[in-house]
């Protein structure tokens, strides 16, 4: 028997090489795909093995279907030479086939893991650092297949149009099928109403304006490099964000989200900055949370029709927006309601509160307006900056302003006009 595995072990390296060889498909599969968005802009400005993987990565169906070609190619090649093996086990010990069956099973379960849950586990493990080191072979075996990728590729649309003719994609998920994904998992009373909440606030962000949920220019500090952290003090703006000026210009142009960072150095802290997305005051927050996710953005700078910077929304105030019970702006920013009311008809509203809520929380209708808040309506209306006593009639509503400290922490007594003019004709 010695005898017989001593003959048969070419045929056993052969098994070897192609297990590898399908390993080697499996793992590079498993490691370019398993990148995501950032982990391949990083590739894209690296190395020469780095830039390989993320131009592989440029044309994913073509990879996809030359790895997927090499993969099947070894595995048959594979599994045709056991079966040489195993008929020639049989062969040679017909007295006893437990031998060849032995062996075809031991072949099987070796090629499953050996060459797709081993190496697929491991590629996904380490995925940033395998990917590049996979490239260069990988990319000669794309472009030896390359002369019959559009042949396997009309295969592909022909076995589609004849076995499949009605075949259609499924569509992009919406916000129903969230709400049935939420409807059915009814394990928990309260995580259905939490996911309730979440997704409606995904939803209501497609209504709501960059100037309805920024943070006014009044609100934040830039700062023009060179930046060191004793220059810092109290600039950082709430969520832990340090705003980097254009030397020359003045206006903002990246951000570091220093709370993220494991070491902060004592100078030069610019070079840590990631530049901003630029979005028009008028885009929607959803908008802004989609450019933000495929840019890799942390910071958006609002603009307005001048192209200077009004406000900026950051990546942790989107989160608030979408997992807060109530989320509002004032809470936010100020740490307080944007509507009380404090007698029947008076309430005390915040400069940064939007006037829709305002609208209707009141049950009134509004004039129209190009602002978005209070405070908006009260400068447009003074042609000035409100101050403490100022007093305003717009629309069916009187402003009284009762507080107006910097950074937009204005206090605001709202009050219906036809209670004000009762009043008037009672005394």
């Amino acid at each position: 028997m010695p005898m017989m595995w001593l003959e048969m072990l070419p045929w056993l390296i052969g098994m070897s090489v192609l297990m590898s060889a399908s390993a080697f498909f499996s793992a590079s599969e498993a490691a370019l795909f398993s990148l995501g968005l950032p982990e391949r802009r990083k590739l894209a400005v690296g190395s020469r093995a780095q830039r390989l993987a993320a131009s592989l990565l440029a044309d994913p169906d073509r990879l996809l279907t030359a790895i997927l070609f090499w993969n099947l190619l070894f595995n048959m090649a594979y599994f045709g030479v056991a079966s040489i093996v195993g008929f020639q086990l049989e062969r040679r010990s017909s007295s006893d086939p437990r031998w060849a069956l032995g062996f075809a099973a031991g072949a099987l379960l070796a090629i499953i893991f050996f060459s797709e849950m081993l190496p697929k586990t491991l590629a996904v493990l380490a995925a940033p650092s395998l990917a590049p080191a996979l490239a260069p072979l990988l990319s000669l075996a794309v472009q030896v297949v390359a002369p019959f990728l559009p042949a396997l590729r009309m295969v592909n649309l022909l076995s589609r149009r004849l076995i499949w003719p009605h075949f259609r994609a499924e569509p992009y998920l919406d916000a129903t099928d969230l709400a049935r994904a939420i409807d059915v998992s009814r394990g928990d009373a309260e995580l259905v109403q939490e996911g309730r909440m979440v997704l409606n606030n995904i939803v209501a962000m497609s209504d709501i304006r960059l100037d309805e949920w920024m943070r006014p220019r009044a609100q934040f500090e830039l700062f023009r490099p060179p930046v060191s952290w004793a220059d810092l003090g109290t600039g950082l703006t709430p969520p832990g964000y340090l705003l980097i000026a254009d030397p020359e210009g003045g206006e903002l142009v990246a951000a570091v989200d220093l709370c993220q960072l494991s070491h902060v150095p004592p100078d030069r802290l610019e070079r840590l900055a990631r530049p901003v997305l630029y979005l028009p005051w008028c885009a929607s927050v959803a908008d802004a949370f989609q450019q933000m996710t495929e840019l890799d953005r942390e910071v958006v700078a609002v603009v307005n029709e001048f192209g200077d910077t009004i406000g900026i929304l950051t990546h942790d105030d989107l989160l608030d927006t979408m997992f807060s019970d109530q989320p509002n702006r004032s809470a936010r920013l100020l740490n307080r309601p944007p509507i009380e009311q404090v007698s029947a008809e008076v309430w005390h509203v915040t400069g940064v509160a939007g006037l829709r809520l305002l609208a209707r929380e009141l049950g009134l209708s509004l004039p129209h307006s190009r602002n978005a808040t209070v405070a908006g309506v009260l400068q447009e209306m003074l042609y000035r900056l409100p101050i403490e006593g100022d007093v305003v009639r717009w629309g069916p509503l009187e402003f009284r302003v009762l507080e107006a400290e910097e950074h937009a922490c204005m206090l605001v007594e709202v009050v219906p006009h036809d209670l004000l003019d009762d009043e008037d004709n009672a005394s």
